[in-house]
């Protein structure tokens, strides 16, 4: 019966050390899923400041940054990558000569777009609605219009 009772405690803790063991190195296993969710949460938070070009090349997307740069206060990168301060400096423009009526925050929401639709139609390049809705037409026009600036 001694080593029955022997035996029975010797494989009790060998299980327990066993389960303890997979319960650690579980946790260890989690640790880099934890980081990853982290890291696309922190990229879930940079998404709003990403780069909208509204259909330019890179090069058409430089002489528009110039073009702000020259204008508009832009003192950021001239790198072909419309971001955030690249719409703020355009939505300064906007507010002061084309109605657009919203927050200077670099996003490019309807309002920002009905404004550029009214700066291309006024120079020609535009002859679609106003409807702050970044169309074909739109976006073409844009295009024609980096082109020139």
């Amino acid at each position: 019966m001694r080593a029955l009772t022997k035996a029975l405690v010797s494989a009790t803790t060998a299980v327990g050390i066993a389960v303890g063991g997979l319960a650690a190195a579980g946790t260890a296993m989690a640790a880099p899923a934890s980081a990853q969710q982290q890291q696309q949460a922190a990229s879930a938070e940079v998404a709003p400041l990403a780069v909208n070009n509204l259909g330019l090349s890179q090069a058409q997307a430089k002489n528009v940054q110039r073009w702000l740069a020259t204008h508009w206060d832009y003192n950021g990168a001239i790198d072909g990558y419309l971001g955030t301060n690249s719409w703020k400096a355009f939505q300064r423009c906007l507010d002061k000569h084309w109605g657009y009526n919203d927050a200077i925050d670099g996003i490019v929401g309807p309002n920002t777009i009905k404004a550029l639709q009214r700066l291309l139609h006024a120079n020609g390049f535009y002859n679609g609605a106003i409807d702050g809705i970044a169309g074909s037409a739109t976006k073409a026009a844009f295009e024609r219009w980096a082109n020139k600036v």
